[in-house]
């Protein structure tokens, strides 16, 4: 990846209002109010996003529990998605296009139970910034698989997401 792409968008005025606008608490909850009210009952949180990484938590609570005394595996399945989705969308946001998002696959593995605060990490966020330039300059759909890996308070692993977003440039209608 070249030097001068990274620059363009990790420095842009636009990026750190897109941050800004998710790192303040009270927009965030409104955002997920609206927009996602599961996750917003769910209790996600984002407790750092930048260009590269994000990072969603979830709690361990009444509301999102299994049967079996751990937090249920959709509960799990919005941190995980939405801690590369929200990097995708600021992807998107920076490069001022319409672009149209959509999962097409999940694939996830549940390695221990959840059984405290759990924070998904996904770390490639230039695979969006590259993705969306790729369907601006083709006008062909591009896949990204994002993986994001969720921890517990331990720092030991609870799942692991393979989330394969399909990003297309929509085309303008006249």
């Amino acid at each position: 990846m070249e030097k001068s792409f990274i620059t363009s968008y990790a420095d842009s005025p636009e990026i750190r209002k897109f941050i800004g606008r998710l790192s303040n608490p009270w927009l965030f909850r409104l955002f997920l109010l609206t927009k996602l009210p599961m996750a917003f009952l769910a209790g996600l949180r984002i407790k750092h996003i930048d260009t590269m990484t994000c990072q969603v938590s979830v709690p361990y609570r009444w509301l999102n529990q299994n049967p079996f005394k751990s937090t249920y595996f959709a509960v799990l399945s919005m941190a995980g998605e939405m801690a590369t989705g929200v990097i995708a969308l600021m992807a998107i946001d920076w490069i001022k296009k319409p672009i149209a998002i959509l999962v097409v696959n999940l694939e996830a593995d549940f390695t221990k139970k959840a059984t405290d605060l759990s924070t998904f990490t996904f770390s490639k966020g230039d695979d969006f910034f590259e993705a969306v330039q790729k369907t601006v300059a083709t006008g062909e759909a591009v896949t990204v698989t994002a993986e994001s890996i969720g921890t517990n308070e331990a720092g030991e692993e609870v799942a692991r997401f393979r989330v394969t977003w399909s990003l297309k440039a929509r085309s303008k209608k006249s």
